[in-house]
């Protein structure tokens, strides 16, 4: 157990929010799980919303480091791709959590993956990938895209079982 208090919260949170989804991470829930008082979360955070980013945070910064393989621009940039809708597969609540705007801000959190993104785009471009293209658009479209899929296999159930093809076929009409 995690002795810094701060840490146990957004550790505890986290485990709660993978088994139970995001309405189970209450102040309370996640205090009783951590083994501090009813009241220890409000000394670390002023209040869910600022715990919830916390907790999103550690999702990007998971997303953030996803090792790709070295190689190619393009290979890279497709790996990237697929470990966006992996995440999302593996750690529906978390991705839930992280685009959920309407419960945290989120924006400072993603402009950092964004910006990686963005630069794996621009590399792919440098080896004769769509070339005309200004790099944060295209990244913007693609990423949309990839979004798009997660958010439909994770909640509309248009994709299902057919999504490794749909994300070939999406990719392939992206990356040719």
């Amino acid at each position: 157990m995690d002795p810094d208090p701060r840490r146990r919260l957004i550790t505890t949170a986290v485990a709660l929010l993978a088994a139970e989804g995001v309405e189970a991470v209450t102040l309370r829930r996640i205090a009783r799980a951590a083994g501090v008082s009813h009241g220890a979360p409000l000394r670390h955070f002023n209040g869910r919303a600022e715990l919830l980013s916390a907790v999103a945070s550690e999702g990007f910064a998971e997303l953030a480091e996803v090792t790709l393989p070295a190689g190619g621009a393009q290979a890279r940039l497709l790996a990237a791709c697929r470990a966006y809708i992996e995440f999302a597969q593996q750690n529906p609540a978390m991705f839930e959590l992280m685009f959920r705007h309407d419960l945290i801000d989120t924006a400072a959190l993603d402009q950092a993956l964004f910006a990686r993104f963005t630069t794996l785009v621009a590399d792919a471009q440098a080896t004769g990938w769509r070339p005309g293209a200004e790099p944060r658009t295209l990244a913007a479209s693609l990423w949309a895209a990839l979004h798009g899929l997660a958010e439909l296999w994770l909640w509309g159930g248009l994709v299902d079982r057919d999504l490794p093809t749909t994300l070939d076929l999406t990719l392939e009409a992206y990356l040719g």
